[in-house]
């Protein structure tokens, strides 16, 4: 039967994503620039968010493409940020189907219909993109945010990404490993702690390094640092944009503290179950927190 660490390392690896999803998004992100390129001035494009900061978990939905707009575009800062949303669906509908393309807060959704098996896999293939409009501003970015009061925010996701670099680097190249784990757990609880991004804004201060080497044991101190923690407000990293912490409310921080509590014990017990030697019912109980991509054997 399979050790608990050797489980955990099977789970990570599973976790990262194959070269045939890579490849899939590679191709489907390419043909979304050229539909944007073809209505839209565009200085440069790129790939950010949790894909390009390799934290992004299976199934692979929701990629970012952050397209920089020009100077042509300018008049879209002089109005609501929701016109320029709009506009995006709308060409990209054009090419995709009204019926696969949403507006969201900061973007638009384009869905490619591939649905998850009942073990969560897609047969890699990519979901879905986000795409995000963005200007330049001051070395950084600014970005439509409907929830806000001025309706743009500014954000410098490179930033974000040196900063995952340098957690991975500290952590003995195991950090990301651990953050894709806790996303992991928290689409199977339901994503009680929302956006998954705060996660990784989180880990930025609570998994301190040196890596002690035993993943059952800092996964269980992950979730009980989350729990204590969870109620804090949570800034951008690159201290630009809104808080990420903003979209949980105080009635959904306490839930969120009482899953991870939970989530916490059950961590225990599965290390008391190793320790007594039941390891089948200790791989079983990591399962019951994980899903069905942690590994019985």
């Amino acid at each position: 039967m399979i050790s608990i660490q050797d489980a955990f390392k099977k789970f990570r690896s599973r976790l990262e994503l194959t070269q045939r999803e890579q490849d899939d998004a590679s191709c489907r992100q390419q043909d979304i620039r050229k539909v944007m390129k073809r209505a839209f001035s565009v200085d440069r494009d790129f790939l950010t968010g949790s894909y390009k900061r390799h934290t992004k978990t299976k199934p692979l939905k929701d990629v970012d493409i952050f397209c920089v707009l020009g100077d042509k575009e300018r008049h879209y800062r002089d109005q609501n940020p929701s016109v320029l949303l709009a506009d995006v669906k709308k060409e990209l509908a054009k090419e995709y189907g009204d019926e696969n393309v949403s507006q969201q807060r900061r973007s638009v959704c384009v869905d490619f219909g591939v649905k998850e098996d009942e073990n969560g896999e897609t047969g890699e293939k990519v979901m879905s993109f986000d795409v995000v409009p963005a200007f330049s501003k001051n070395g950084h970015y600014e970005i439509p945010d409907v929830d806000t009061a001025s309706g743009w925010t500014n954000t410098d996701p490179e930033v974000h990404a040196n900063l995952a670099i340098k957690a991975q680097k500290d952590y003995d190249s195991q950090w990301k490993g651990l953050v894709r784990m806790m996303k992991s757990w928290n689409r199977e609880a339901g994503k009680p702690i929302r956006p998954g991004f705060l996660i990784e804004v989180m880990a930025l201060e609570v998994l301190f390094p040196p890596w002690k080497g035993i993943y059952a044991r800092e996964m269980q101190a992950f979730f009980a640092t989350l729990a204590q923690r969870i109620h804090e407000t949570w800034p951008d990293p690159a201290g630009l944009g809104s808080d990420v912490s903003d979209r949980m409310t105080p009635a959904e921080c306490d839930a969120a503290k009482k899953v991870l509590l939970e989530s916490e014990q059950k961590a225990a017990l599965a290390i008391r179950l190793e320790r007594e030697g039941k390891n089948g019912e200790a791989l079983r109980t990591w399962r019951e927190l994980f899903g069905p991509q942690f590994p019985l054997s």
